[in-house]
């Protein structure tokens, strides 16, 4: 049985990967930005040691084995270009350590363990289309922080593969969460469906069955791979 380390399983892509891959009989440790969420562990992002913390609680939970690290917790926000100086970089610090400098630090701490122990492990990285295609006026942060995981996660695939340390990476478009719902209405509601050729945003569990995929089936040959899943509205 897998032991899995999900990040932002609350809510979302994450609540629907951590149903499907319990169900396929992976041990799901969960996590939330803060304790009371079911029996997920809390650790806030925004602050530096919690990445550690969550890392090392995980590891407990899991009898001192972790399989595999889902990076699937994120922050959304606006960052308007006329607000103030200090909101602006406050709001980007806050973004990149989040959606980017957390998912590093676990992306390390389980790099360490399979090679300090000598075993293979996968990681699974949620991104965004806008990695490749950029994002709104408002989220340079958003778009820099998930261009940054696709780096890191190429430059991972292609140092560690000869250890059977693989790494995968999804990019989502429009998902129908509350947090892709704000941006649809700022942008615009249904009006902004019109740059989707599938017609309709993506449901979690689509996401959620590639994630499930790449912590458990893909093959080793496909380790640095990125897979879509924006109904069309981007194809590389």
């Amino acid at each position: 049985m897998s032991a899995i380390l999900l990040t932002g399983s609350s809510r979302g892509i994450g609540a629907a990967a951590h149903k499907l891959l319990s169900e396929r009989g992976a041990k799901v440790i969960g996590h939330a930005s803060s304790s009371g969420r079911g029996d997920a562990i809390g650790a806030d992002f925004t602050q530096p040691s919690a990445p550690q913390l969550l890392w090392e609680e995980a590891l407990a939970q899991a009898g001192g084995q972790i399989d595999v690290l889902i990076n699937n917790a994120g922050l959304f926000e606006a960052n308007p270009l006329h607000g103030s100086d200090i909101d602006w970089i406050d709001r980007w610090e806050d973004t990149l350590r989040i959606n980017l400098t957390a998912a590093a630090q676990l992306t390390r701490f389980a790099v360490k363990h399979w090679l300090d122990t000598g075993r293979a492990g996968r990681i699974v990285h949620v991104a965004s289309r806008a990695a490749y295609r950029g994002d709104s006026p408002d989220h340079w942060h958003y778009a820099a922080a998930k261009g940054g995981m696709i780096a890191m996660h190429k430059t991972i695939a292609r140092a560690y593969a000869g250890k059977g340390i693989l790494s995968f990476a999804v990019t989502p478009g429009f998902t129908d969460t509350a947090m892709a719902g704000d941006y649809l209405a700022s942008r615009g509601g249904e009006d902004l469906l019109r740059d989707i050729p599938l017609g309709r945003v993506a449901q979690p569990h689509e996401i959620a069955q590639i994630i499930a995929f790449c912590a458990l089936e893909a093959p080793a040959s496909m380790t640095g791979a990125v897979i879509d899943a924006n109904g069309a509205s981007f194809v590389r």
